[in-house]
């Protein structure tokens, strides 16, 4: 179906100025063009298109101002062994990586992720359990490709947050709070920005990677402590290692020739594994190529659906754009979508098995439900989806958004949660989670609150399913060829041999076996 066009004449008239303008001052706006230098002539679709790309500024490069570091930096390919090395996990079973492969869509592929004391420490993605059966870490693992392009927050629930959001600076440029300082108030050890800010905190969660056992009820920073005097080689954390080569490891990538004390600290592996992960940019995608001027990049379909994406319900849109702005394609605010909560949740409700999103940051029960919009670049490589990874297609995510009353009661009836591959082999898994409907609920009545009092930026839209498919087709025009090549991903990837300095690198295989 062509996008709803109403009026026939503007629409020419349009055209006709837009090519006129093009002749005159054609920007990023060079229509491609052919081996001969023929340029492929605009439709009516990009004419309509480059009418939003202007208004909206749509082409505002990411990058442009951004210090993004280079994997091939000496800090960035520290950050990158110490991201992939379980001696920062409490008991050695668990990695940054094991929640983070970037052949897994810089994620895990899970719902929920399984951190530590899973069956097979090795096994990442489809397939990594543990002996319960069940994932014991509340929220979805966020991908942590282009995590240099956040300016406000991390997490979802932004309990890493820069206070200035000033843009273009990743927090680099104000004070950032954490969960050591609380809401609002900066914290002094947060570190140079956001990326290593939120790196002190996977590493002090019992499920994610610190365990129970290890420094049972320690504060963080002696957590943080310990785990670096294991890779220094001092104090409670001298002997650990059976080999440790860190120390030559730090002061290659640190050009200093200080002691282990003095070099191998918690902010120093921060700083470094901050490095690593703001490295990973990947931008390059079709959508990104066309808004430079190459209007082959997209088809017909994708063109339809990036109209819908970008316009409002108004002008026959979906309003997606309403909080999926900016370059990044989030507006980095958080909203109330209403998605069905699935897993042991965070202990909020009356059952403990909810989950109160930003409220738990802020403490205003306005929050409540509202969760960090995320970014849409590379959104298909990146599912499930939503702060419980509730969904796992793009096409039931714009269905839920079109009705939530309905998706959620779909959901329940279903038993969707036991359609997801982690869930599907589960025993008893239609009783594993029993508040989902009566959780769903009380985020239904407070998004229809939010409706009614005009602070909601969920649109309401009416889509057929020809509309649906072509705004799932747009968001695969969202993605960077290179996320899907293990061979442009290696760089990223931890080598057994070179990125090895205690014998604890993890080296993350499929179920089969096979090298991720």
């Amino acid at each position: 179906m062509i996008f709803k066009i109403k009026e026939s004449l503007a629409l020419m008239l349009m055209l006709s100025l837009v090519l006129t303008l093009s002749g005159c001052h054609r920007n990023s706006w060079d229509f491609a063009g052919d081996s001969d230098g023929d340029s492929a002539p605009p439709t009516e679709l990009d004419i309509l298109l480059q009418a939003l790309i202007t208004e909206k500024n749509l082409d505002r490069s990411a990058t442009a101002n951004r210090d993004i570091p280079s994997i091939d930096s000496p800090l960035a390919n520290l950050g990158k062994k110490l991201f992939f090395s379980q001696s920062l996990g409490g008991n050695f079973d668990s990695a940054c990586a094991s929640c983070h492969h970037p052949t897994l869509g810089g994620a895990d592929e899970l719902s929920l992720p399984i951190g530590v004391e899973s069956i097979n420490t090795q096994v990442l993605g489809q397939g990594r359990n543990n002996s319960e059966g069940i994932p014991f870490v509340p929220r979805n693992s966020p991908t942590i490709f282009n995590i240099a392009l956040w300016d406000g927050s991390l997490f979802w629930d932004s309990r890493v947050e820069s206070l200035g959001k000033e843009i273009d600076q990743n927090g680099a440029a104000s004070g950032i709070s954490t969960p050591d300082s609380g809401f609002g108030v900066t914290d002094n050890n947060a570190g140079s920005n956001l990326v290593v800010a939120q790196t002190r905190f996977p590493i002090t969660s019992n499920h994610e990677m610190k365990t129970a056992d290890f420094e049972n009820g320690s504060s963080r920073d002696v957590i943080r402590h310990h785990l670096a005097a294991r890779l220094g080689d001092y104090d409670e954390g001298a002997g650990e290692l059976t080999r440790n080569q860190w120390l030559i490891e730090f002061q290659t990538a640190f050009n200093s020739n200080a002691d282990t004390e003095e070099l191998v600290t918690f902010a120093n592996i921060g700083k470094a594994m901050g490095e690593y992960e703001r490295s990973m940019v990947f931008i390059n995608s079709p959508w990104r190529i066309y808004l430079d001027g190459d209007v082959t990049a997209l088809t017909e379909q994708q063109k339809q659906g990036a109209l819908l994406f970008f316009n409002t319900p108004k002008d026959n849109g979906a309003g997606c754009s309403a909080c999926h702005s900016g370059p990044l394609l989030s507006d980095e605010r958080h909203n109330i979508i209403a998605f069905p909560q699935i897993g042991i949740g965070k202990g909020d409700g009356s059952n403990g098995d909810d989950d109160f999103g930003r409220e738990r940051v802020t403490g205003n029960a306005q929050d409540r439900y509202n969760f960090r919009t995320p970014s849409l670049l590379n959104v298909a490589v990146t599912s499930p989806y939503g702060h419980a990874g509730t969904f796992d297609s793009l096409e039931r995510v714009l269905r839920h958004h079109i009705n939530p009353i309905r998706s959620i009661d779909d959901y329940v009836n279903n038993n969707e949660w036991c359609q997801l591959a982690q869930f599907n082999n589960v025993a008893n898994c239609t009783s594993l989670y029993p508040n989902v409907e009566a959780n769903g609920e009380l985020a239904l009545a407070k998004l229809e609150q939010e409706r009614q009092n005009g602070t909601s930026r969920l649109p309401n839209m009416n889509l057929n399913n020809e509309e649906v498919n072509q705004l799932v087709d747009f968001l695969n025009s969202l993605t960077d060829p290179c996320v899907e090549d293990r061979d442009c991903l290696a760089p990223w990837i931890a080598d057994e041999t070179t990125d090895n300095p205690d014998d604890q690198v993890l080296i993350g295989t499929d179920i089969n076996g096979s090298p991720l």
